[in-house]
Formats: C-alpha cells, sequence, structure tokens
C-alpha cells in the first residue's frame, strides 16, 4: 500500500484546519491513515499523507473531485496548484 503526499497552499491555516474530518472522508474513499501537516515555517503552505489502497480511485479523484468535493476546497482555502506525490 502506497503512501501518497499531497500539498498546497492555503489561505489561511487555522480555516483550513477545520476541514480535516471532510478530507479523511474524501481520501478514506481511496485509503487510511489520512494526517494533516503544516509549514512549520508559519507559511501557508499544508500537506496531507495517506495510506492508498486504491491508487485508480484516488487518482480519478484528483484529476476530477465531484462537485461536493471542490466545494470543500474551495471552503477550506485550497490554494492550486495541488502536488501528489507517491512513495517510490
Amino acid at each position: 500500500m502506497p503512501k501518497i503526499v499531497i500539498s498546497h497552499a492555503v489561505v489561511d491555516v487555522d480555516r483550513w484546519l477545520t476541514g480535516k474530518q471532510e478530507r479523511v472522508e474524501d481520501i478514506g474513499a481511496a485509503g487510511t491513515n489520512v494526517t494533516d501537516y503544516v509549514a512549520a515555517d508559519g507559511s501557508n503552505n499544508a500537506a496531507v499523507t495517506a495510506d492508498i489502497s486504491d491508487m485508480d480511485a484516488l487518482q480519478a479523484l484528483m484529476a476530477n473531485p465531484s462537485p461536493e468535493m471542490a466545494a470543500r476546497m474551495e471552503s477550506h482555502g485550497v490554494v492550486p496548484p495541488i502536488t501528489l506525490y507517491v512513495e517510490a
């Protein structure tokens, strides 16, 4: 089961952190152990890691998020671009 890292900027870190449970639900369709990270330097950069059991589902989710997921990302203050890293 590969681990992934998703990184992006956010409008406001505190605002983004309030969406933790929704991120777990969205990413949880493809994996487990969803964990949030914020930049130690105090910038508005954030990341999420997860252990992915269904990489095809994750890639589909990232390529074409549902309207509900896109609205949640916007409400959490996610700032594109979003970068996806896969454990090598």
